[in-house]
């Protein structure tokens, strides 16, 4: 469980009814483990307010019951956020949720997780940015004010949060040659996962946004994990794009806050159309396929039926 406060601001509570905090030399048997999952439960960034992650294997859900007693590291009577997770994991907690605390999930956004999974279509060769128009470079944190301005959900993530990030893990901005302004970014997250690219609407449709998702998804390869990125269903640029390099959905998430007591007549989360998922096994995401698909020409950014295919 992750919450987003200090060490100074919390108390740790190192045992539940059904869940204690891993020892640190029980962790390298414990990421063995995950790994096989990784990026099927996703743990979230912290925030300012309470957050949780749940990591469960998509196949085994059942074995989410034990939230159920978990009374001790859970507090069900108050609202309880969750970055985009599998939504056979959110469909489960929303079913004890409801029985526990008559809750439901609220404010729910849902977003596409695509795994990186043919190498070959990396190798994708592009037009080499304009060397007297802009450079690319490494982001530093000089840049996160402009990093934080441009990302679409400013309001959820903190300048504070960027400020992290920029410090600990990689990341590419394109800037203005003239002015050093930054016209796009790209930067790594938790594990393989990296923000989707954003650009300023000035610089759009120069190319930018696929040389920085190219560079970052070989630096995060190189770095030893597997690149996985968020795409809204809706967003079929983002998601021609990185089909182009090499990504292919794996499943459904979702993100919102679990709010307890809502009204007696309010019905379940609409997320019927996923509940299939709740059987999906860590083989068919796994990282490990041979693809054997052509990059399609003329697509104009947007997947063809034959990019769509499974590896």
């Amino acid at each position: 469980m992750d919450y987003g406060f200090t060490l100074d601001q919390m108390e740790i509570v190192p045992e539940g009814n059904n869940f204690v905090i891993v020892k640190e030399c029980e962790l390298p048997a414990l990421m063995e483990e995950l790994e096989k999952y990784f990026p099927h439960s996703l743990k979230p960034d912290n925030r300012t307010n309470e957050s949780v992650g749940i990591f469960c294997p998509p196949d085994k859900l059942e074995r989410m019951d034990l939230i159920k007693d978990e009374d001790i590291l859970f507090e069900w009577h108050s609202p309880l956020y969750m970055n985009f997770t599998h939504v056979g994991i959110m469909f489960k907690m929303e079913e004890i949720f409801r029985e526990k605390v008559n809750g439901k999930l609220d404010g729910h956004i849902y977003g596409d997780i695509y795994v990186h999974e043919c190498p070959a279509e990396l190798d994708l060769s592009l037009e080499p940015l304009a060397a007297n128009e802009v450079i690319m470079k490494p982001l530093c944190i000089d840049d996160v004010k402009d990093i934080h301005d441009l990302y679409p959900a400013g309001d959820i993530e903190s300048l504070e949060l960027f400020e992290k990030l920029v410090r600990q893990l990689p990341g590419f901005g394109v800037f203005n040659q003239s002015d050093n302004e930054l016209a796009a970014w790209s930067l790594q997250s938790y594990y393989g996962g990296m923000f989707s690219m954003q650009t300023k609407p000035k610089f759009r449709r120069k190319g930018y946004g696929i040389q920085l998702a190219q560079s970052l998804t070989k630096l995060v390869i190189q770095r030893g994990y597997i690149p996985f990125v968020v795409i809204r269903p809706e967003n079929d640029a983002s998601r021609g794009l990185y089909t182009k390099l090499g990504f292919r959905k794996a499943f459904e998430s979702v993100r919102g806050t679990f709010v307890p007591f809502a009204d007696q007549n309010h019905s379940q989360t609409d997320l019927s159309s996923f509940s299939e998922l709740k059987e999906t096994s860590a083989e068919e995401a796994s990282p490990t396929k041979q693809c054997t698909i052509d990059v399609a020409e003329g697509t104009n950014g947007t997947a063809t039926e034959k990019e769509k295919g499974e590896c």
